[in-house]
This record gives structure tokens, sequence and C-alpha cells, in this order.
């Protein structure tokens, strides 16, 4: 097994901020829709921004709040019923902080893809597709 370069230091893109409940498409939907909207979004509003059906966003909600991520409000607005979805702070630091790590992800990729050889031209003699 072929050991690490110097300059690049054990498990160097691993990216350990990159927490799994963020990492979902549809919940990266919902995390940046209610980061720009900082006093919360309505269920439906919601639903729209993010292109889900009742039934998904039910449950993504569901998950996000188990994690202590984001807040859910009952309300009324014009005697109708109203469910409100804000970020905790907790939540927001916790997506910023995962945002920043996705930002060095990009940065990496974009760096190498800039830098490196074409795959073809990079390999040594001797080696063939399989």
């Amino acid at each position: 097994m072929r050991k690490a370069k110097d300059d690049e230091s054990s498990g160097r893109f691993a990216y350990d901020g990159l927490e799994r409940v963020f990492h979902e498409k549809a919940r990266l939907g919902i995390m940046t829709s209610l980061v720009t909207h900082p006093k919360g979004l309505v269920f439906a509003d919601l639903k729209e921004l993010c292109a889900l059906t009742d039934g998904n966003l039910s449950r993504h909600l569901q998950v996000l709040h188990e994690a202590g991520l984001l807040e859910v409000w009952k309300g009324f607005q014009q005697n109708r019923p109203q469910t409100l979805c804000r970020l905790t702070e907790e939540g927001r630091r916790r997506f910023l902080d995962y945002i920043n790590v996705l930002e060095n992800v990009v940065a990496d990729a974009l760096t190498a893809a800039k830098t490196a050889p074409t795959p073809a031209s990079s390999l040594a003699e001797g080696w063939f597709p399989a």
C-alpha cells in the first residue's frame, strides 16, 4: 500500500465536519432556506422553496428537529393553522460550520482539477483499464 505524500497528512480528505444530517439533498435545501430566513418559514413556503411533498418535508423536519437543529412552532394565521420552522442557535452554528467544510471540499477539488494531469496521461507504463 502506498503511503501518503509528506505534504498530505493522514486523513487530509476525510472532512470530519461533514455531518450526515445535513448531507441529504432535501435537508441541505431546508437548512439553506432557513438560514436565509432567520425569522423562519411557514410549512407551505418551505415546501415550495425546496420542491418537496408534505410527507417528505414533514419527515425531514422531524429528523432535523430531533437533532436539535430547528424549532417547530404551531399557530394560526388568518384563523388557519400554520406550522412555522426556524433554526435553533445550535442549528445555525452547526450548519455554517458544515458550509465552511464544504467550501474546503470545493476548494480542494478545484485546485486539484486545475493542476493535475489528465487521468490517461498520468499513469505509469504497464497500467490498463480493468
